[in-house]
């Protein structure tokens, strides 16, 4: 994998897409589970009831950006929110517009990336990214776009793979990380892997603060989960045992002055 600053981002999307519009019937499964079942995150589903991750979101509008199937937007919608799903690929707002009519739970869905929202300044009183914008979008790029369309005293919460793991995984998915830092810490932000074509991004610990300051918010939290022990492995690049070492996924959680 390589890792370097750029600022000619647009550049990644129609590759990030085409990534996405290949995804196997697995991860349709594994959507439809989503949908069904209450609210876990990340890729240990750990539950709700042990992150609470979402705050009382009942009679508030809320942006999920990078929303793919749109499970979250459909736990923050039975929570009583006003609820918003964008994302750039085709073919994931389909599989999100399927479970709407399977589960007949219906709120928009808009095709757009995050880096540059459809809406108006002052729009929305949560914006959320698990997994989407959170990893697949230039931070330097849609984090702006966020801080716009929140109102302030709106909230931000972003949830994807923790630096550390970033620094440590191997170049093929098919390894799992190991202890050895594999990457600079230093200048850390586009990522690329060696067998596939999607972009990813993932900066340090400072740049976010500085970076969520600098559009106008107050940093509330970093929570780094660490998985219980009897968590689901569901993914090659990093064990169980790896996460119950040093965090796999970070939680930045801020509010819009």
């Amino acid at each position: 994998m390589t890792s370097e600053r750029h600022q000619d981002f647009p550049d990644y999307i129609e590759r990030n897409q085409k990534a996405w519009s290949d995804r196997d019937s697995a991860y349709a499964a594994t959507m439809h589970a989503k949908w069904a079942g209450e609210a876990s995150w990340g890729i240990w589903d750990i539950p709700e009831e042990e992150l609470r991750l979402l705050p009382d979101v009942e009679g508030r509008d809320a942006l999920d950006i990078g929303c793919g199937a749109a499970y979250v937007c459909a736990w923050m919608s039975r929570r009583g929110a006003r609820v918003t799903g964008i994302d750039p690929t085709a073919s994931q707002l389909q599989l999100a517009s399927r479970f709407q009519r399977e589960f007949d739970l219906y709120f928009p869905l808009v095709a757009a990336g995050g880096e540059m929202l459809p809406f108006g300044d002052e729009t929305f009183d949560l914006a959320i990214s698990e997994y989407g914008a959170a990893i697949w979008a230039d931070p330097y790029a849609w984090i702006p776009e966020a801080a716009r369309v929140l109102r302030p005293g709106g909230e931000l919460i972003v949830m994807g793979n923790s630096a550390l793991l970033s620094l440590c995984v191997a170049d093929s998915e098919e390894e799992p990380a190991g202890r050895e830092l594999l990457r600079p810490y230093f200048g850390m932000h586009r990522f690329e892997w060696p067998d596939s074509d999607e972009v990813e991004f993932h900066i340090g610990h400072g740049e976010w603060v500085r970076l969520l300051r600098a559009n106008g918010f107050e940093v509330e939290d970093l929570i780094e989960p660490r998985p219980p022990e009897d968590s689901p492995s569901n993914f090659s690049f990093v064990t169980l045992d790896w996460a119950r070492r040093w965090p796999s996924e970070e939680i930045w959680k801020a509010r819009k002055r």
